[in-house]
């Protein structure tokens, strides 16, 4: 497998929006597309793919009006003995977007693809065709894997800025040509506004691009929609998405901060109070702009397994969804805990099933770090550890029961990877070191922000013996992109040897750690 420089590869997005020609976009490019446009469809939020496997994968665009979504694929940037795909008809009830699955393709190969849009009403009527590529996966061993993670874009108020060149670590990952990207999470901050201006601590100045729907937090279905679209003005963005297939999770921020099933928020910034209804909305926007393959199933679940053939199986969490309310974390029985029981058996059912070398449980919010929960004034907690270093509480003993059945099984090559916490850094849980002991040992790697503020280092419980083996953090909170400390990581997998390389790296790729782990082992 070939892995070419990013900046060579020629498939170029046309029709883009000029996101950095003004600081605050009108209300047609920010908005529902309007059905007085004439000419031609136009799909300026460029393409994306996603749940890439050897044989298979999503093509998904938006559109300015409606239209038909048309899928052409070709071995070369010629097109010649194009083969075409007919897609959904885009209209106003998936806000002009639309996703094209792909079968049958070669693996281990190279795609290029263009989508058309056609005029629904005369079909020989198409927009500009707008192009990507992506590989597929492999089916041979020997050609290894390269992918990259992260999660948590325009958080904290830090959203595009031109004069700092929008999304910029985008064009870091994009240089080392990975076979796909793992978003783990926050994928948008619907819950924080973005202002035109932030005055920063040296008395300089952070400007962001603003829309209409970025000016308050997200509640109806439009603006959820609509802080969706806002990423996709960054053209860094966009053109990554055109080059790196995704596989995308979610977390908090899509609906609202620390968010739980039946929640009723205190925020008086939201009129509708209700956590159900809010996240309904954005269940329905997040699955409309991102190609993932089970938000279309009845169930509509964002948890999955996305095969990348004989070196790597990836298992994506959804830690949302079916959790318990946030709380003191500390009651001694906890059957639904962080992930559900439903949710904890179809993930046991699948560790034990794959074959692949290497299982990364694709997390979206750690298992050793205290992540506190303090909304509405009461020590909560957030994620899965509570601080106390004794035998497993709350929601630990769902993770308890997971590790134990890991180690009872004897389910080879595990690895955790996560962001959430806004720092880098690298854990591994040992035992001996545990109050809980009936587990391997495995690593867990932490990485973010893209785009968002920068925080301290969490807070180690030692429940699971988790050693801090490396970490970059600011010391001051919400520190901007301006100020470092935006990170992202890299997973090697060696084709001929199976070793996994894990790299740490900062926002322009510099590398800050590394952890070579073997295959074939329970723990590491």
């Amino acid at each position: 497998m070939s892995h070419r420089p990013f900046p060579g590869r020629r498939s170029v997005l046309r029709g883009s929006l000029a996101a950095s020609a003004a600081l605050t976009l009108p209300t047609a490019l920010g908005s529902a597309p309007a059905f007085a446009l004439s000419g031609r469809p136009k799909a300026g939020w460029g393409v994306q793919t996603g749940d890439v496997t050897c044989d298979s994968g999503l093509v998904w665009v938006r559109s300015d009006r409606p239209a038909r979504m048309i899928v052409e694929t070709s071995a070369t940037e010629s097109f010649r003995n194009a083969r075409r795909w007919h897609g959904p008809l885009l209209g106003a009830d998936t806000d002009f977007t639309g996703t094209t699955r792909l079968r049958g393709l070669p693996s281990g190969e190279q795609i290029h693809y263009r989508v058309l849009l056609a005029d629904p009403d005369d079909p020989r009527r198409t927009g500009e065709p707008v192009t990507g590529t992506f590989r597929t996966a492999s089916a041979r061993r020997r050609d290894g894997i390269k992918f990259l993670w992260s999660g948590d874009l325009a958080g904290q108020g830090w959203g595009i800025n031109p004069d700092f060149g929008g999304y910029t670590i985008y064009n870091a990952m994009g240089a080392l040509d990975p076979d796909f990207f793992l978003c783990s999470g926050d994928n948008i901050y619907a819950d924080g506004p973005i202002t035109s201006s932030v005055a920063l601590p040296d008395g300089s100045t952070w400007r962001n691009i603003t829309t209409q729907e970025k000016s308050k937090v997200a509640e109806t279905l439009a603006e959820f929609r609509g802080n969706f679209r806002y990423n996709l003005l960054d053209d860094n963005l966009k053109r990554f998405n055109a080059q790196v297939p995704s596989i995308v999770q979610w977390d908090d921020h899509e609906v609202t901060n620390n968010w739980y099933p039946g929640e009723i928020l205190g925020d008086a910034r939201y009129t509708e109070k209700s956590v159900d209804v809010l996240s309904s909305r954005a269940r329905q926007a997040f699955s409309e702009y991102f190609p993932i393959s089970t938000l279309r199933r009845p169930d509509g679940r964002v948890y999955r397994t996305v095969r990348h053939g004989p070196l790597l199986d990836v298992f994506v969490l959804d830690m949302r969804t079916y959790r318990n309310a946030n709380s003191t974390d500390d009651q001694t029985t906890d059957a639904q805990g962080i992930l559900g029981a439903e949710q904890l058996t179809w993930l046991k059912g699948e560790l034990s099933r794959s074959r692949a070398v290497w299982k990364v449980i694709a997390s979206d919010m750690p298992l050793g770090l205290v992540v506190p929960d303090t909304g509405d004034g009461k020590p909560n907690i957030e994620a899965v550890a509570q601080g106390d270093p004794g035998a497993p509480l709350g929601r630990e003993l769902q993770i308890a029961e997971l590790l134990r059945f890991i180690k009872h099984r004897r389910i080879t090559g595990t690895v955790w990877l996560t962001a959430d916490v806004h720092h880098t850094s690298a854990q591994h849980y040992q035992p001996s070191r545990a109050a809980f002991t009936d587990f391997e040992p495995f690593w867990e790697f932490v990485s973010g922000p893209l785009n968002a503020g920068a925080f301290p280092a969490s807070t180690l419980d030692n429940t699971f013996g988790p050693e801090r083996v490396f970490v970059k953090a600011p010391t001051a909170s919400n520190v901007s992109p301006a100020g470092g400390y935006q990170f992202f990581g890299e997973v090697d997998i060696d084709g001929h040897s199976g070793e996994l390389t894990v790299r740490l790296r900062e926002q322009d790729g510099t590398v800050l750690f590394t952890q070579v782990l073997q295959p074939g082992r329970v723990g590491q």
